[in-house]
């Protein structure tokens, strides 16, 4: 069984939001919510600042902390490793809301809970997420951990560093983030 996840060469991106309009556009999410989105970080002092891009979105997590709260069973975990919700068992409590650690979930106008899917309707034809199939440099990289000649294991290897946001939680997303010029907040409580 697969175990899908994504990888973002930080150095790579260019903060352009192509995969955010992308996501957006795919997904027909409404205005005033997001799936996804860019964080900027910015760093150092004049004459030398710096900034970092980060895309964020729902990280599909190994032991994700919002799949135990939902009362109706409306989020639910694959096991692809896809984290998903399931609208009409979703009564919009927001419990799951509340126990994301990143943030990456919302209440639809319409009345669920809704959030990144990875472009599960995508996988299921054999396509990459809408936001990887985008991205004008390349930065992200989508596919399953099982698989260890595949490009996901190719980009992880490739990396001079690896890192995952907020380690210490223990959720295990399974979003890597390559090559961070800063890595400011990737491991922290950062906002």
């Amino acid at each position: 069984m697969a175990r899908y996840a994504m990888a973002i060469d930080l150095e790579a991106c260019v903060g352009c939001a192509a995969c955010a309009v992308a996501c957006v556009t795919e997904n027909q999410v409404p205005p005033g919510v997001t799936r996804l989105w860019i964080r900027e970080i910015e760093t150092g002092r004049f004459p030398h600042p710096a900034v970092e891009f980060r895309p964020e979105q729902c990280y599909h997590c190994e032991n994700p902390p919002c799949v135990p709260v939902c009362p109706t069973g409306a989020t639910y975990r694959r096991e692809d490793g896809l984290v998903l919700v399931d609208a009409k068992k979703c009564i919009a409590c927001g419990a799951c809301v509340v126990a994301c650690p990143y943030d990456a979930r919302f209440l639809h106008p319409d009345g669920y809970v809704d959030k990144c899917t990875f472009c599960a309707h995508r996988l299921a034809e054999g396509r990459v997420p809408a936001c990887v199939e985008t991205c004008p440099t390349g930065a992200r990289v989508f596919g399953d951990l099982e698989e260890k000649e595949g490009p996901l294991q190719a980009a992880l290897k490739g990396a001079r560093r690896v890192d995952l946001r907020k380690p210490h939680l223990g959720t295990e997303p399974r979003i890597f983030y390559l090559n961070a010029p800063l890595a400011t907040g990737l491991g922290g409580d950062e906002a």
